[in-house]
């Protein structure tokens, strides 16, 4: 349980040898990428006839010409609509231009893109080996474009990547199909022909090697910061030719990617507010060109240990009856199936959270909004420092700018978000100017905005403290030194953000034992058999901890008021994200709560999938 005894991986900027170089050079190198030992050379068309002609989509196709009373050219006609609107068109071209464009993009977006040269060498090795999925991190439209880049530069095979349909982006959209993504419809619900098709692609291209499978178990971009619950649909498909003994082991990849500042942070703070989404377009992508002209900081992207399906299988997993039935016949995943793909997501995303790198900007931030409105610049960076030390001692990730004292690591912090903090009169306080003009609403919506801002990096932090925090506020909740009471407490609490943070399924007691284990760790308790006692020392430490996470047990406790008092028996989740903000921004506007995270539609709808899941809620389908 030594946490912090774990050695990391050194980095190295890419963008180093790219600053003094020539990027018409490095796009047009000789790209000779290590591939997988078993592939058989083919082109993307290939793959679409292999799939068009498998059992698994004649079988389908047969079975709804059946049903449907269609004929089964019609039904193969549109899988071959589906196909071509689907797959990938990979070309050397395209991704020559990408190499060339990208190098001028994040020379001007970036001072740094830092890379663990250890975890690209595992790499290199297990995309030879074995079929490879890659299961990257998702902050941000910059990260599939990213990975794509490091790839080339280090001349592995490039990803195929699972990408949403870019509706109003066709031009953009043909050039992603041309270096690499395959597009996915955002839903296809109950199209048993499309979902075939689907299924079929993915499994062709990673049975065959053909190149690494790139997609995100979080489904989406992360608003907050914070990891999603991860989704198990590719992830299942991925597996099953693993599970249909058609390949030998697939490695499963979790790529860490941290950025010092994101690109859309201050569009996602105004979606969390319920302003609507800009569409995506060419047109919008060419006005936010604007961008290249700010600063963004460094991006650390740590590549992990490639982990074996086979050996995560070994001993839990009977592969058995996939055999007993024909590999053509869809069939649906047994429950021992269904919860070992659960906990292998959940795994790799906490493989992603044990690697993401914080910079000191992220603890600058966590202090601060304990400390509004207003605090002392000198306090500020004496407790950067000492939440450092208790950062370390949990296991956190911290990449500190070399030889730089903490006062010009939070000035550096501060300059580069200068659109969330500044320093006025020896106090750093939000940016939120204007803030005193105009109607109390506008107040009240312009701090949220600059409150969400800031808290998009403290919550990089909250996956280190989740489990000793949460303790802390099981210790503070029932006033009581018996473990068995603050256990009780702390599995409650667990339960209750079970979507709001990534926890391993049903190990609530170990993640307890971990929490008081890092607590102790710190000197914050002592504990005996049947009790806990807080330190003299440790009281700091509790109120600390216990502060970082109010915003969620007040904001959910503001949610839950006003689904007692203001709602009608039976509601709709269309209803209940502007109800609730509306509830919430009535009580701000009186001054009767501070908490102006629970606006946040993400804390909102985590909120009522906690009580869907506890049961205090029923949800029927209309």
């Amino acid at each position: 349980k030594e946490l912090t005894s774990k050695k990391r991986d050194e980095f190295e900027d890419i963008l180093e040898e790219r600053r003094l170089s020539s990027d018409l050079r490095y796009a047009m190198k000789c790209y000779t990428p290590v591939i997988y030992k078993g592939l058989s050379p083919c082109k993307p068309n290939a793959i679409k006839s292999a799939v068009l002609q498998s059992e698994q989509v004649q079988y389908v196709i047969k079975q709804l010409a059946k049903e449907m009373g269609e004929s089964p050219d019609i039904i193969q006609e549109e899988a071959t609509e589906i196909l071509d609107e689907m797959g990938h068109s990979m070309q050397l071209g395209a991704v020559r231009f990408f190499a060339f464009t990208l190098s001028k993009i994040f020379k001007r977006l970036f001072q740094r893109v830092c890379v663990n040269e250890e975890g690209m060498q595992r790499l290199q090795h297990a995309i030879q080996e074995h079929p490879v999925v890659l299961l990257p991190s998702h902050r941000s439209y910059v990260d599939f474009l990213m990975l794509s880049y490091l790839l080339y530069t280090y001349d592995l095979a490039l990803p195929v990547i699972a990408a949403g349909i870019f509706l109003g982006m066709k031009i953009v959209g043909e050039l992603l199909r041309r270096a690499g993504a395959f597009f996915m419809r955002r839903s296809f619900g109950g199209n048993r022909l499309y979902w075939a098709v689907f299924a079929e692609y993915v499994k062709t291209m990673l049975r065959s090697g053909y190149a690494p499978i790139e997609f995100f178990l979080e489904g989406t971009r992360s608003r907050t910061a914070k990891t999603l619950t991860p989704k198990f649909g590719l992830l299942s498909i991925v597996m099953e030719p693993f599970f249909k003994c058609e390949v030998f082991d697939t490695y499963l990849v979790p790529i860490s990617i941290s950025y010092e500042r994101i690109l859309e942070e201050s569009l996602y703070a105004y979606e969390l507010l319920g302003v609507p989404k800009p569409k995506e377009s060419t047109s919008g992508l060419l006005k936010a060109r604007r961008i290249l002209s700010d600063n963004f900081g460094t991006i650390h992207i740590y590549v992990g240990q490639p982990v074996s399906l086979r050996t995560l299988a070994s001993g839990r997993i009977n592969r058995c009856p996939y055999n007993l039935v024909p590999r053509h016949l869809p069939q649906k995943p047994s429950e021992d199936i269904q919860e070992f793909v659960s906990d292998v997501a959940y795994k790799m995303e906490l493989l992603q959270i044990e690697n993401m790198v914080l910079s000191p900007w992220v603890l600058a931030a966590a202090v601060l909004l304990q400390n509004l409105p207003a605090m002392d610049f000198e306090l500020l960076i004496e407790k950067t420092l000492w939440l450092k030390g208790l950062t370390q001692t949990c296991g956190g990730f911290i990449e500190w700018p070399d030889n730089l004292c903490a006062k010009k690591a939070v000035v550096s912090g501060l300059t580069l978000h200068s659109n969330i903090a500044r320093l006025v009169d020896g106090h750093v306080v939000l940016n939120d100017k204007g803030v005193e003009d105009g109607a109390v609403g506008e107040i009240v919506f312009k701090r949220a905005l600059a409150i969400l801002m800031c808290a998009t990096y403290r919550n990089q932090l909250l996956n280190v403290f989740v489990r000793p925090s949460l303790v802390a506020v099981a210790l503070q909740m029932t006033r009581s030194f018996r473990k068995e009471e603050v256990y009780s407490c702390f599995s409650f609490l667990r339960d209750v953000f079970s979507d709001e943070f990534i926890f391993f399924p049903g190990i609530s007691l170990k993640d307890f034992e971990e929490g008081c284990f890092l607590l102790t760790k710190c000197d914050a308790i002592q504990t005996s058999q049947q009790e806990i006692y807080p330190t003299d020392k440790g009281s700091v430490i509790v109120s600390f901890l216990s502060a970082m996470f109010r915003p969620f047990v007040e904001g959910y406790q503001l949610i839950f008021r006003y689904l007692l008092k203001e709602t009608k028996e039976a509601f709709t989740e269309k209803q209940f994200i502007p109800g609730v903000r509306n509830f919430v921004f009535q009580l701000l506007e009186k001054g009767v709560t501070q908490c102006y995270e629970a606006l946040s539609s993400d804390m909102q709808k985590n909120a009522l999938a906690a009580l869907v899941q506890l049961g205090a809620v029923k949800k029927k389908k209309m």
